[in-house]
């Protein structure tokens, strides 16, 4: 830095307010400064930053897997909206959905000095009735049922669930089948269970559940079934990969789409609009959820506080070609 200082003609301090993008220094000093730094080849040092500040603008993801369109979608947004506000992202994948796993990813994490920590957690654990996390821990939890106990953001997977359960009603449908995700994941049980409240209020006969795993391979061996049920009408997958297995199924099964099926997935991922036939879906903001959790991790570094609540981003039907009235209505 007084390498630079001599070179720019300022001083060290000036040299410091612009490395750290701090006001009070003219345009034509800053310019002075930075072309100092990069003909000396100078780059502050993060780890003496940290050591002088307390902190290590860095903020840790706990996640559990990887290949759910959820999980990718929801860690790039964290990543975008970190490096927004200055911050690196170190993610820490944890094999087991365990208490002991998530305690040792903590651990690790620390080791690794971050900030604070984003858990992305969309199943349940196995050896655990309730997530516990380490006290004194600024943490925002994803995509969970931690309820009041810590700060947790969420898509308003209900309020979704009835967008679509009820447009497929308005269309004239009977009633609606629904191909839900995994036991485990807490995304898919708050989608079934709308579903079905949804049928419920409006006066309709559940359907029985059909079971997928999130893979469109699933969604096809699903649709194999649904297609042989005569009176279904309209099915409300939860997510897309699954409705576009399904899609392949009912053609296969020379059910058409939306003639004689209607189909209707959740995420719209950006290949929805391109399936065949386009899907109709309920639009999940994967980068309102990032930006959510991102802010409200800071907000209690900050504020050196632990928060609780939930934060549920809203969600929109976005109408396409793969639903319309039943057959002879």
């Amino acid at each position: 830095m007084a390498d630079v200082a001599r070179l720019a003609g300022v001083s060290a301090q000036t040299v410091s307010r612009v490395s750290n993008g701090y006001p009070g220094v003219t345009e034509e000093t800053r310019q002075d400064v930075l072309a100092a730094m990069k003909q000396l080849g100078y780059r502050p040092n993060s780890a003496a930053r940290a050591l002088k500040r307390g902190e290590f603008r860095t903020i840790g993801v706990i996640t559990f897997t990887l290949s759910t369109t959820g999980n990718v979608r929801t860690l790039e947004a964290i990543a975008t909206s970190a490096a927004h506000e200055g911050y690196a992202v170190t993610l820490l994948p944890v094999a087991v959905p365990t208490q002991d796993e998530v305690r040792g990813a903590f651990s690790r994490l620390g080791e690794l000095a971050v900030d604070a920590v984003i858990v992305i957690m969309e199943v349940h654990l196995l050896d655990a009735a309730a997530l516990s996390l380490p006290p004194h821990v600024q943490v925002v939890v994803a995509d969970s049922d931690a309820g009041d106990r810590y700060t947790v953001v969420d898509t308003d997977q209900a309020g979704g669930t009835r967008d679509a359960v009820d447009h497929l009603l308005g269309l004239g449908h009977r009633t609606v089948w629904h191909l839900a995700g995994p036991e485990g994941s807490f995304a898919a049980q708050r989608r079934a269970d709308a579903w079905h409240a949804a049928l419920t209020e409006a006066g309709c006969a559940a359907p029985p559940l059909v079971r997928g795993d999130w893979s469109a391979e699933s969604g096809y061996r699903a649709g194999l079934a649904l297609a042989a049920e005569d009176d279904c009408t309209a099915v409300f997958a939860a997510n897309d990969q699954m409705a576009l297995g399904l899609l392949r199924a009912l053609h296969e099964k020379g059910r058409k789409v939306p003639d004689d099926v209607s189909v209707i997935g959740f995420d719209d991922i950006p290949e929805a609009g391109s399936f065949l036939p386009p899907l109709t879906t309920v639009h999940q903001d994967f980068a309102e959820v990032g930006r959510r959790c991102v802010e409200g991790v800071l907000r209690q570094v900050r504020q050196s506080a632990p928060g609780r609540g939930t934060t549920l981003v809203p969600t929109r039907l976005v109408p396409r070609h793969s639903t319309a009235p039943p057959p002879g209505r």
